[in-house]
């Protein structure tokens, strides 16, 4: 195997594996350390409302996972996709491989494939929203903490956040060199390498932070209808970062950033016809480690991303005046045997064969301006404005149908907004924000068909009020309503296929919580919980697949979803960390109305009609499609001290995935239920987390986990990483 130069510099020895669950985020390291000595479980901070603040004060539903959760998560070279189920209420899936992931937040989200598809969960990173799903695959390294925020959360981050936010925050340069490296090798000649450097130019004045990720991963997969071992399933990624600091004064900050990432791998593996029929049960047709392809072209997917960003601070002395600046660039393609087989020899009854490639190249700009009060003192305050454009093209390529067609979209929206905070008293807070967005989109055929010109727009306001009361010196309720909606959208996709493209209208929601936050036995226990319930008028969906091949936008007449989430640690000793998280989550389609296109092979459970000559299935009362019902995760954390300074660990975790139906209709194929998966690391640490080295396996149990299917063509489906084993060093000094 070779390694590339530029990757190799990445490398470093090793880095401490304090493993926390997805409720243990990262911590400032003198309160980490302090909390340690006592034997006490660690302080959140999480900037939910755009500054720094205790996770226990802020009245959202959130929930974090620090940088040392993440690296275990990703020691085999997994993507952003594996933090699925890492925190209550959270789903990811892809059938685009590790190019375009979908975001599902209390069982919102988008199924849409394409690579022009609306979510209505935000990815932000750095402050900078990464609107399309080619840019939410951006690679997660060198980070100080992912933040989710549950529900509505569109006051103050200004994009498509209906169902809430999933924030990335990196390591900012500071005024003390610093370095931190981690190297891991597996199962497949898995290789990830990631470090970081902060180097104090002028300390006080300038410093630069520089930081690098590289993957690998070799082919393991044989084509079985060409006889060819090991030609599908590998990847190698880059990706880097630099970013300089410059504090030239006491009031005014410089942060300017800019990363790139280089994919060239595989796409995702789809696998025909080795669901049922009947059921949801994987058949004699799978073979984890062989598929049957006589097109795709190698599933090859290649993507480049380019991200460039500046951040302005300038502290007046009673408010902040800050200036965020981002544009971003994402190209790419990948192309897929669709169908999963062959005609030949199958696996199964394939009517046609399918063979596509999706390519794309975008521009997005962003511009945030906000004037922010200090933190201290009985009301607090920002308000801010906020401009958002992008275009990008997509073409899609059918080999050999259907033709190429190239469209364009361009989307432009712009907003202002406010938030304050008022302290009612020592123990009682009320914040309340208001935004207004106004939002146009614009779609074209520029080649391959009619041009077609489509326009949209709609301009909103939305809300949010909550309050919170502490009700002791260790324990917090508080209440929350916010409203949220996702503008228009326009699916040109179809356009290919010789269909005019769609369009939905803006779905707007109601989401009403309560939730208590609390710190127990001398912050040995920390319990968080919320319960919550709400309303969407026009829910959008895409019809996805169906014996048409078809994806159509809609709008259901309403939906409604309700269920709670709860996030807890136990610091049982100074040595045993034990957490839990689980969700329950029900959520409904409300339109007696709506009838979508069905599978072609599989078991449809719905009630069904003729429209048009073409059989529908009505959907009233099922689940929101990848809308887990049941997400739990556990994890524990074990040492042995050895000598003055040093510590034999034991670190496992473990996720859940309850009943998840993976279409808007319901069939008894396309849905998964009680999906297991667990990891361990077993390793030796210095206690001031300076140096790591850990074997570790991920999917301990080999479990066989279908994540998602196609359904238009056969009962094709796609499966989760096998067992992977490996050994891992880490450092930080």
């Amino acid at each position: 195997m070779t390694i590339r130069s530029t990757a190799a510099r990445f490398l470093g020895t090793s880095m401490i594996a304090i493993a926390a669950f997805a409720s243990q985020p990262v911590l400032a390291q003198d309160d980490a350390s302090d909390d340690a000595e006592a034997g006490q479980l660690n302080t959140i901070i999480v900037t939910a409302n755009r500054r720094e603040e205790n996770l226990q004060d802020v009245a959202v539903s959130a929930a974090t996972l620090d940088a040392d959760t993440v690296k275990t998560i990703f020691d085999s070279g997994a993507e952003v996709t594996a933090l699925a189920a890492r925190v209550p209420g959270l789903f990811i899936e892809s059938s685009n491989g590790r190019a375009a992931p979908r975001f599902y937040i209390r069982g919102l989200g988008n199924t849409d494939f394409d690579l022009a598809a609306s979510q209505p969960v935000s990815v932000v990173m750095d402050d900078i929203v990464m609107e399309n799903v080619t840019l939410k695959s951006f690679p997660i390294f060198d980070i100080e903490r992912v933040e989710v925020l549950r529900g509505p959360q569109g006051t103050l981050f200004g994009r498509n956040t209906p169902a809430g936010i999933v924030k990335i925050d990196t390591v900012r340069p500071g005024d003390e060199l610093a370095f931190q490296g981690s190297a891991s090798y597996g199962t497949f000649n898995s290789l990830s390498l990631e470090a970081g450097l902060t180097i104090p130019i002028a300390p006080g004045i300038a410093s630069l932070r520089v930081s690098g990720l590289y993957q690998h991963r070799d082919n393991w997969v044989d084509n079985g209808f060409t006889g060819e071992d090991d030609v599908l399933g590998g990847f190698d990624e880059v990706a880097g970062r630099a970013q300089l600091l410059l504090t030239p004064t006491d009031e005014l900050s410089i942060l300017s950033s800019v990363q790139f990432r280089d994919l060239d791998g595989t796409s995702t593996l789809f696998r025909a016809n080795i669901l049922g029929p009947g059921n949801n049960d994987l058949n004699a047709n799978y073979d984890r480690d062989t598929v049957f392809y006589d097109a795709g072209g190698g599933n090859e997917a290649g993507y480049k991303g380019f991200i460039t960003s500046t951040k302005i601070d300038y502290d007046f002395g009673g408010a902040t005046l800050t200036s965020i600046t981002g544009w971003a660039n994402s190209s790419g393609s990948s192309r897929g045997d669709i169908d999963g087989g062959n005609l030949v020899t199958g696996p199964g009854f394939i009517p046609f064969p399918s063979d596509t490639q999706d390519s794309i190249d975008l521009n997005q700009f962003t511009q945030e301006v906000r004037l922010a009060s200090a933190d201290t003192g009985t009301f607090t305050w920002q308000i801010g404005g906020y401009y958002f454009n992008s275009g990008f093209d997509v073409t899609t390529v059918g080999f050999t149908f259907p033709p190429p067609v190239t469209v364009n979209h361009t989307n432009e929206s712009w907003a202002v907004f406010g938030q304050g905070t008022y302290k009612l008293s020592d123990r009682a807070k009320l914040t309340a924000g208001l935004r207004y967005t106004d939002d146009e989109k614009d779609f074209v055929v520029l080649a391959g068909a009619a041009p077609q010109p489509t326009h949209v727009e709609d301009s909103r306001v939305s809300w949010d009020l909550a309050g919170f009361f502490d009700v002791s010196d260790d324990a917090s309720v508080f209440a929350r309503v916010a409203s949220g909606f996702r503008a228009p959208t326009i699916q040109g996709r179809d356009v290919a296929f010789f269909s005019p493209p769609s369009v939905a209208t803006s779905e707007k929601i109601m989401s009403y919580e309560v939730g208590f936050k609390s710190e127990l036995a001398d912050r040995r226990v920390r319990l968080n919980g919320a319960i919550y319930y709400y309303t969407i008028e026009d829910p959008q969906f895409s019809a996805v697949g169906g014996a048409g091949n078809l994806v159509q936008l809609v709008n259901a007449d309403k939906g409604r979803g309700f269920g709670f989430e709860l996030d807890s640690a136990f610091q049982i000793t100074p040595d045993f960390l034990l957490t839990a998280g689980v969700s329950w989550n029900d959520t409904k389609i409300q339109d007696d109305t709506l009838a979508v296109g069905i599978c072609a092979q599989c078991t449809v459970t719905d009630p069904t009609v003729v429209l048009s000559g073409n059989t529908r299935a009505l959907v009233d009362g099922n689940p929101f499609p990848n809308a887990p019902e049941w997400i739990a995760d556990v994890t524990a954390r074990y040492g042995f001290p050895v000598g003055n300074d040093g510590e034999i660990f034991f670190f496992t975790d473990w996720t859940y995935q309850g009943k998840t139906n993976f279409f808007l209709y319901e069939s008894r194929e396309f849905n998964a239920n009680n999906q297991f998966e667990g990891g361990l690391r077993i390793g030796y640490a210095k206690q001031d987390g300076s140096f790591e080295v850990a074997a570790f396996v991920r999917n301990i149990t080999n479990a066989d986990n279908v994540k998602g299917g196609i359904d238009f063509n056969n009962n094709t489906a796609f499966v989760n990483d096998p067992r992977m084993f490996g050994i891992s060093a880490r450092v930080n000094y």
